[in-house]
């Protein structure tokens, strides 16, 4: 994973991935271990400070234990007497730089907490000569990291975190020691382009057994995760290796790029580290559990009774439209349905979804026990679904995420209801039935009063004044206008009955529709859209944490 060892890395590349890894602290917020979190913040404040000093040095760090004669292979690079050595142990207490060439180094080393400094003058006659130039190079003698004074072991840890390239000086006593490889050279296991290794003190050894010592330090490299580690044999006593040592050295130097790729493989190790708190993708919403959980908030804002409450109303409404003349006033004495609810909204001027919402609640009954255990059921099939495969700390995030308060949820739900429009046009043939019935209750009234004109007018025997009333076959006209006014006015009545039935149930499946509509817009407020926030984060924090390690 990440960028393959000596693959250079570009001052743009550092940048980007170093945001990247602060993009990704970020969005994984406090679903991400704080300590590991701190430690990316950390790094991500080394790249910039690192990147933002003067100059183009490169700092290489000798970091040994104790008796593994790392000073003196750092006197015998520099070429004089400059760290102290000696039999007392632990002789280095605080860290010693050496530079070379002219390129100011002050600012660097205050950076580094360095005080004992040594400028390297020009090369002795007696110096092997390397391809290239030291020039640039900053090589510090570290306190031993196994010294029993806590203070030396805290100082050599601190300073390693900020050079450039590791060599770990090791002897042919102590070279497997375990402190060595477990709690630095594996800690170190994306680090293999800037680690060297050095097995002095080689002269104590023949030269069978340094090419053995030399085969297991590879193998035990390979082991800590440091596979393409450089590992070479060195002796002050004799000289031999110092000078393909400083080689090295010089070649590390010579690239100007030891410092990227060591922020680089900080960068990487840091994202490494955060990585495993993410999970490979994101689940994906299931669209049943969704639907199952509008179904039971549906159920819980008291949908069904909303819907019955239409349904009825619209039955009641249309019997006050095409219902017989004479008894339809009789609907005005009976509760509407959708008015016991504090649902209808005729009797304002403006519209009146905006009047009920900002009238407040319905008189919706609470939701049942029954009910509330329904919600809790889906949600947590939601919540289920989407937390598959997440961390135990994202599902907890999702799950609190899916979890608003039950009061905040109701009245969401109640103003879902209540902002939802109940009613409709009326349909044209209500109209018609109305124009219908007071067509015929007219001929019913004219008939009855030109009836009751000639029944006035033979009690008072003048009915020959006017004569006799026109017919229809036999039976005279005010007749069949009364009659058949009254009894084709019931009939309209009773046929309406059936097409009210018929339109209600098609109002309310439409009611229905509207709001389930608008529970789903709640569901998705209240619950969806901040589980989708979650999964949002981990996506960022995931595809931000791969471009960090240079995926």
């Amino acid at each position: 994973m990440g960028r393959a060892r000596g693959v250079v890395i570009s001052a743009d590349e550092l940048s980007a991935a170093a945001a990247a890894l602060a993009a990704a602290a970020d969005a994984g917020g406090a679903q991400l271990p704080a300590d590991e979190r701190g430690r990316a913040d950390a790094v991500v404040a080394k790249v910039a400070e690192r990147t933002a000093l003067v100059g183009d040095h490169t700092i290489v760090a000798l970091a040994g234990a104790t008796g593994s004669g790392k000073s003196s292979l750092f006197n015998a690079l520099v070429g004089t007497d400059v760290a102290v050595t000696g039999v007392r142990r632990p002789t280095t207490a605080t860290p010693t730089a050496a530079i070379w060439g002219a390129q100011p180094a002050g600012e660097l080393l205050d950076w580094l907490g360095v005080g004992a400094r040594h400028v390297v003058g020009d090369q002795r006659d007696d110096e092997p000569e390397v391809l290239g130039s030291l020039d640039g190079l900053v090589l510090l003698d570290l306190p031993d990291f196994d010294s029993r004074e806590v203070t030396n072991r805290v100082e050599a840890e601190r300073v390693l975190d900020l050079v450039d390239l590791f060599v770990w000086v090791t002897d042919p006593q102590k070279y497997a020691d375990a402190r060595l490889h477990d709690d630095y050279v594996s800690a170190l296991a994306t680090h293999e382009a800037v680690t060297m290794v050095v097995l002095n003190q080689s002269d104590r050894l023949s030269d069978a057994d340094v090419d053995q010592c030399r085969t297991d330090l590879v193998r035990l490299m390979e082991r800590d995760g440091v596979p393409g580690a450089t590992v070479l044999a060195t002796s002050v006593a004799t000289g031999h290796g110092i000078d393909v040592l400083r080689q090295r050295l010089a070649n590390a130097v010579a690239g100007r790029t030891m410092a990227r790729s060591r922020l680089a493989a900080d960068v990487r190790a840091a994202a490494g580290a955060l990585t495993s708190h993410v999970a490979e993708g994101e689940p994906v919403l299931d669209d049943a559990a969704r639907s199952d959980l509008v179904d039971a908030l549906a159920r819980s804002a008291g949908v069904p009774t909303v819907v019955e409450a239409v349904a009825r109303d619209y039955r009641m409404e249309a019997v006050s439209h095409t219902g017989w003349p004479f008894t339809r006033w009789a609907q005005s004495l009976r509760p509407r349905p959708l008015r016991r609810l504090r649902l209808d909204g005729r009797d304002i001027s403006v519209s009146e979804a905006d009047v009920r919402s900002v009238l407040g609640r319905s008189s919706l009954p609470p939701a049942s026990p029954a009910a509330r255990s329904a919600v809790e059921i889906a949600t947590r099939r939601l919540v289920d679904r989407a937390a598959e495969g997440l961390p135990a700390p994202w599902a907890e995030a999702v799950e609190t995420a899916a979890a608003p308060s039950g009061a905040a949820l109701g009245d969401a739900l109640d103003q879902a209801v209540v902002g939802t429009p109940l009613h409709a046009r009326s349909p044209v043939w209500w109209r018609a039935f109305g124009v219908g019935q007071l067509v015929l209750a007219a001929a019913a009234v004219v008939g009855f009063l030109w009836l009751a004109l000639y029944v006035v007018l033979g009690w008072l025997q003048m009915d020959a004044v006017i004569g006799a009333p026109p017919s229809i076959g036999i039976l005279p006209v005010p007749l069949v206008l009364f009659l058949g006014g009254l009894v084709a006015g019931v009939l309209l009545a009773l046929v309406a009955r059936p097409l009210a039935r018929v339109g209600s149930q098609r109002r309310a499946q439409v009611i229905d529709r509207r709001l389930r509509e608008s529970i789903d817009e709640v569901a998705r407020e209240e619950i969806v859209r901040p589980v989708e926030r979650v999964l949002e984060r981990h996506a960022a924090t995931r595809l931000a944490l791969s471009r960090a390690a240079g995926n």
